[in-house]
């Protein structure tokens, strides 16, 4: 069982959440590890992108709607959020080990880092990766069936007739995130190696990987590239899974950037309990990234609104799990009636913020605020805090909504920063029903809101 967060205050509150799946098609993906500790589990260090602790504090504007963008996905204009909920994994890629700092995201599956020689990379504080100075990096080449996994994520100038003509040419890639960043390049395998947070270092061979020669990002200075923590066949994840217990993982984002988070990976990681509440997790297909809940709605005070206005039916997996959204967002229609069931429960002064329309209130101490709870399908319940909903606006010192509008998708994302104080376990192993996986909750304790703890 994962150990809860080490927390340096009284009165948090933790919910624990365990996600279960049923038909994950898995590709074997060849990696060697020298990890021996509980049976290959090991956790790791994650680093809040606003914490002091971060190579990245000093960079003001954070990047919120890094969701992997498909061929049927609409885009987005990309939202700002100075107190960005968005975690970060040091590792080393390479031999001799060269230092990456990558967003960790449960809502793609492909580990990626910017790779010299660059034709068109975006300016970072922390170099490029060079394979060409790596002993141990190794194209993928076209006729390779690892190659086959980013078969719907090639380049804008991709030549469908390319591999068949060049089996022994370079696998190609591009992902494309909705905040309009992207990363284009060749497939790849290298060592990675990461500390512990018991101070050993783990080592793990073969991890295919991106390697970005053209990429773009709407911020410069900052990370590195993405290490994708999603449910396909090339997440990190799924590659590390028969070296270290099972395709299983956990992780602990806490909101105080002062408290360190952590992930765990493997035998180890499993988040169990009393008291659980499971509800159903949906599938949307056969070896999907993604991970999908289902969710009607959400109280605020005594008042229930529904997901869907009334007479629609409600849609299976409207809700997705994504770390690398700090915010959360609802669609639009939901969105305004959430909305104005705050104002007319919040007795404040309130107003619509101009960066991201969402609703903010005057008060130069703590307000009050109405509980507010998430519902699942199936009956259960997810309380709130303040510190998961509101975040203090320093230049308006206002408290603001941190859940936005969407006008183009008709699903919800469950960002980072309502996923903080939680610990979270993802079990892709784990069957619970015969055709339905599922979402497990345990409240633990309390947490007392602090204004300066954003």
């Amino acid at each position: 069982m994962a150990t809860l967060c080490r927390l340096q205050k009284n009165n948090y509150i933790i919910v624990v959440i365990t996600l279960f799946f049923f038909h994950l098609v898995y590709y074997s993906v060849i990696a060697t590890t020298n990890i021996n500790n509980n049976n290959g589990g090991f956790s790791a260090h994650l680093i809040r992108k606003n914490s002091p602790n971060s190579p990245l504090y000093k960079h003001k504007n954070n990047k919120v709607h890094r969701r992997l963008m498909g061929p049927d996905t609409p885009g987005s204009r990309m939202k700002i959020d100075p107190g960005s909920g968005e975690h970060i994994m040091k590792f080393s890629m390479g031999t001799p080990p060269f230092d990456i700092y990558a967003i960790a995201d449960t809502g793609s599956d492909l580990l990626w880092t910017q790779c010299q020689p660059c034709k068109a990379c975006y300016k970072t504080n922390f170099g490029v990766f060079d394979p060409r100075k790596s002993s141990t990096y190794r194209n993928i080449t076209c006729r390779a069936s690892d190659c086959r996994l980013v078969a719907l994520s090639r380049p804008l100038d991709y030549q469908p007739n390319f591999c068949r003509e060049n089996p022994k040419g370079l696998c190609l890639y591009r992902y494309a995130y909705l905040d309009t960043s992207s990363s284009t390049g060749a497939l790849a395998k290298e060592t990675v190696t990461m500390t512990s947070t018991t101070g050993k270092v783990v080592t793990l061979k073969d991890i295919v990987f991106g390697c970005g020669n053209e990429n773009n990002s709407t911020i410069t200075g900052t990370e590195m590239g993405v290490i994708g923590l999603g449910r396909g066949p090339l997440s990190f994840v799924s590659q590390i899974a028969p070296y270290v217990g099972g395709k299983r993982f956990s992780h602990c984002l806490v909101s105080d950037p002062n408290i360190e988070s952590k992930i765990y990976f493997g035998n180890g990681s499993e988040v169990l309990g009393e008291g659980v509440l499971t509800v159903p997790l949906f599938d949307e297909q056969p070896g999907g990234s993604n991970y999908y809940v289902t969710v009607p709605g959400i109280t605020i005070g005594n008042d229930f609104i529904p997901f869907n206005s009334t007479g629609t039916l409600l849609t299976k997996g409207n809700m997705l799990v994504d770390s690398g959204t700090p915010m959360t967002y609802l669609p639009q229609e939901f969105f305004d009636r959430v909305v104005a069931q705050l104002k007319k429960t919040v007795e404040l002064e309130s107003f619509i913020s101009s960066e991201d329309s969402t609703i903010c209130f005057n008060s130069t101490t703590v307000p009050k605020f109405p509980t507010v709870a998430l519902h699942f399908e199936g009956g259960g319940e997810l309380p709130l805090n303040e510190t998961q909903l509101f975040h203090r606006n320093e230049e308006t010192k206002a408290f603001c909504f941190m859940m936005v509008n969407t006008t183009t998708e008709d699903y919800g994302t469950f960002g980072g920063s309502l996923q903080t104080d939680f610990l979270i376990g993802f079990d892709l192993d784990t069957k619970v029903t015969k055709n339905m996986g599922g979402v497990s909750f345990l409240r633990i304790w309390d947490f007392a809101f602090s204004p300066t703890n954003p």
